[in-house]
């Protein structure tokens, strides 16, 4: 059997208020290079010939010589603009809620959360780097090879075992800044999401650990979003009874799906910060 992972008090599943930051907008080039500069060839040659047969002031030529630069663009045009990007890959970074526990493979958080980006138009492509009974630390060991060169963007989303675990604050937030150094040396956007601490931990416990991820989404300046299980609702015996997993921990299909629902807006603001 796999770590717990999450609480096991069924109250870590109640619903703050989510809250993500705005998004930054970059720019790029119109077309790739390549294609650019076989428009610029194109125009630039048909002008050379359209003026050279003007100079000689033969009609005929200068008429040929207008239709080629026509030709030209318009053969060049749907090349250049028609070439498409390459698709968004996402690494998820996370533990068993990430990674599907106990869920058929394409009932999982992340075949669903794909599945909503694309039936929205996201061409994307999320990898399953959940790893059951992970934790922070587990997370920080994982980082540097998760951000392979085709890595374009990662969600992290890890602190359910620590906190089930005890573990002290002030330790899963040096790992969570380890894990963002990383991102931040790789230059790629993040999206850190959150886990509500239930009030059973502790006053002291529950407002120390819940400080670590704004602090982070702050200092790194990346989205955040503050409960990853917002999505289930409050926490009743009947909500429990309709997302859950008989293990009162981990969603089932029904619960990824709201889940899915709730994150989704801010990964396509995390895409955003990809490609705008």
């Amino acid at each position: 059997m796999p770590d717990h992972d999450g609480p096991i008090n069924p109250t870590v599943y109640c619903a703050p208020t989510s809250s993500v930051s705005p998004c930054k907008i970059s720019t790029g080039p119109a077309f790739p290079a390549s294609r650019s500069e076989t428009f610029l060839r194109a125009i630039t040659g048909g002008m050379r010939r359209f003026l050279w047969g003007a100079s000689i002031g033969t009609y005929g030529v200068v008429a040929a010589q207008a239709k080629s630069i026509v030709v030209s663009i318009f053969m060049v045009l749907p090349v250049a603009g028609g070439a498409a990007a390459e698709p968004i890959t996402v690494a998820a970074l996370g533990d068993s809620l990430t990674q599907g526990y106990g869920l058929p493979p394409e009932q999982g958080f992340v075949p669903q959360l794909q599945g909503w980006l694309r039936a929205r138009g996201a061409d994307v492509s999320i990898l399953n780097a959940g790893v059951s009974g992970d934790t922070t630390a587990g997370g920080l060991s994982r980082i540097a090879w998760t951000l392979t060169p085709e890595v374009d963007a990662v969600i992290v989303a890890l602190g359910g075992n620590d906190m089930l675990r005890g573990i002290a604050p002030e330790v899963s937030r040096a790992n969570l800044d380890g894990i963002l150094q990383a991102t931040q040396e790789a230059d790629v956007p993040v999206l850190l999401i959150g886990l509500a601490v239930p009030g059973n931990y502790g006053p002291d416990y529950q407002n120390e650990f819940n400080s670590i991820y704004p602090s982070l989404a702050i200092a790194y300046d990346i989205l955040y979003v503050e409960d990853f299980l917002a999505g289930l609702g409050d926490n009743t015996p009947q909500a429990l009874r309709t997302y859950m997993q008989a293990d009162g921990i981990h969603p089932n299909a029904e619960g990824v799906a709201r889940i899915v629902e709730t994150l989704g807006p801010a990964v396509e603001a995390l895409l955003a910060r990809v490609r705008p």
